[in-house]
């Protein structure tokens, strides 16, 4: 396959397990689409809620927070994409971390994470996690935004298995992610998001209009 074949079937599996994927032609385009899903969801419980209690250094730190109302984490970005990401949170009152995502646990709104590659046979997306912060941003979020460069998308597992082991050397976290968080009980009602995100947004880089 092409890669315009390799993208629309990519895309089509994604999805059907109810992630939203859309096309954009820039990094910066991205971001905004970041900023736009945070500022038209629900703040997260934790941060909506008053600090009437004595609380820890990490829950204090995240009652700091609460000038802001919604929190964006974004932990692996280049230095470029975390000013602009920076400069558009503030005007629409969105804090944003980077580093320490283990103190907001359940008070992140949006996860904004770049994603190594993806496999168009799955739907899946393959995100190498060398520290617990990247980990966290792909796990603790409501919604988690992962960016993809089109040209890494690639037809099956098999064509980044040499990519893979180099990653598996490594002895890093590899995250394989399909969808949305599910989870079903025993009588298989289906549940999203009980054990991560409840929405996933994949943001597919281009160069062209988006779609």
């Amino acid at each position: 396959m092409n890669r315009s074949e390799v993208t629309a079937q990519f895309t089509q599996k994604a999805r059907a397990v109810s992630a939203t994927v859309k096309t954009v032609s820039t990094m910066d385009d991205a971001l905004a689409h970041a900023v736009d899903v945070c500022a038209q969801k629900q703040a997260c419980a934790i941060l909506a809620s008053g600090c009437e209690h004595a609380l820890s250094d990490p829950a204090e730190e995240l009652c700091g927070l609460k000038q802001w109302e919604k929190l964006i984490a974004a932990p692996n970005l280049e230095d470029r994409d975390a000013q602009s990401l920076k400069s558009l949170c503030r005007p629409a009152g969105i804090g944003l971390i980077q580093r320490g995502l283990a103190a907001y646990a359940g008070g992140i709104d949006v996860g904004l994470t770049l994603a190594d590659f993806a496999i168009s046979e799955t739907g899946t997306l393959v995100i190498n996690c060398p520290d617990e912060d990247l980990r966290l941003a792909t796990m603790i979020s409501e919604v988690h935004v992962a960016v993809l460069n089109a040209g890494d998308i690639y037809a099956d597992s098999y064509d980044i298995a040499d990519k893979l082991s180099g990653f598996f050397a490594k002895s890093d976290y590899t995250a394989f992610i399909t969808g949305a968080s599910r989870t079903a009980d025993i009588e298989r009602v289906l549940t999203l998001g009980v054990h991560g995100p409840l929405d996933l947004h994949v943001l597919i880089i281009d160069g062209q209009s988006s779609s």
